[in-house]
């Protein structure tokens, strides 16, 4: 299958990004920009067609208060210079086959799928046409399909929709489901590090070694492209591979009972570090391994 022409970038949501909501944002600026003080929404504008004057929708879906969230992204955006951004609130399935929702699928560069209910991101628009076009866009088109938390969960072919962080190295705590499709074997979590969810993502990888766990920390992204992950943020990006576990008792064990897993590799990313889903290696960008400049 050929690589994807579009980009994604899937953002594992924010510690505390303050309220745009707020009539004091300006003052408070440093609060509120927190969320994308270290590039993250400024590296959608730089990535995307026409930058500063792309049009981006921002589809509040997944929200049950699309009306605040929606303002919120379309301010932060603005703030950052962007000219064209518009928030589309597709309620049901019939509003997501209609020609209107198409046409603005159509006409946008980037669509920017906010927090909330990721299963509710997928009951409404999985198989509708909106979703068609989208998947169509980012196959052919010089696109950015961009999610934070939720709308970063339902990106991938399978999702985690449902899962204790306590009880998910227990055989049958996580749910998972089909996502929106727009990147095979891998799963990815979000809110990853202030949640706890480690082990939501080692239940999904023993379940199908294939697949490759992706977990995102709080104010951290992954902007992917030509098959290679770079992470963006100030936080972390969890990488759990399963290529290479020797043994694990799941399939000897009742719902309920805890999972035991033999060399299940993890990997840590930082800012600015790559991984390669090709050839399935991780470069730390400031490794302490690396030369030295001399000074000639």
């Amino acid at each position: 299958m050929m690589k994807p022409v579009g980009k994604l970038i899937v953002i594992g949501g924010a510690v505390n990004k303050g309220s745009f909501a707020e009539t004091d944002y300006d003052q408070n600026i440093e609060k509120n920009l927190n969320f994308f003080e270290r590039g993250i929404l400024r590296k959608i504008i730089n990535e995307s067609k026409l930058k500063e004057d792309s049009v981006i929708e921002i589809v509040t879906t997944a929200s049950q208060i699309p009306q605040i969230v929606g303002s919120e992204y379309k301010k932060a955006f603005e703030f950052l210079g962007a000219k064209n951004v518009n928030v589309l609130d597709i309620h049901n399935r019939e509003e997501a086959n209609s020609d209107a929702m198409v046409a603005r699928a159509n006409t946008a560069d980037v669509m920017m799928f906010t927090g909330g209910d990721q299963l509710r991101l997928t009951s409404i628009l999985g198989g509708t046409r909106f979703h068609d076009t989208i998947l169509l866009k980012y196959q052919e088109q010089d696109f950015i399909y961009s999610g934070t938390s939720a709308g970063a969960a339902a990106a991938s072919e399978n999702m985690i929709y449902q899962g204790s962080s306590s009880e998910a190295l227990l055989k049958g705590e996580i749910k998972t489901t089909q996502g929106l499709g727009l990147i095979d074997n891998v799963i990815i979590d979000t809110h990853f590090v202030q949640r706890g969810r480690i082990g939501r993502l080692f239940q999904a990888v023993v379940n199908n070694p294939r697949t490759l766990g992706i977990g995102l920390g709080e104010d951290t992204g992954l902007f992917i492209h030509n098959d290679v992950m770079t992470a963006v943020g100030s936080g972390l990006v969890i990488l759990v591979d399963g290529r290479f576990i020797k043994d694990t008792n799941l399939t000897n064990i009742n719902l309920g009972e805890p999972i035991s897993i033999d060399n299940l590799t993890v990997h840590v990313m930082s800012m600015n570090d790559h991984y390669d889903l090709t050839t399935k290696t991780l470069t730390i960008e400031n490794s302490q391994f690396n030369p030295i400049p001399q000074d000639k």
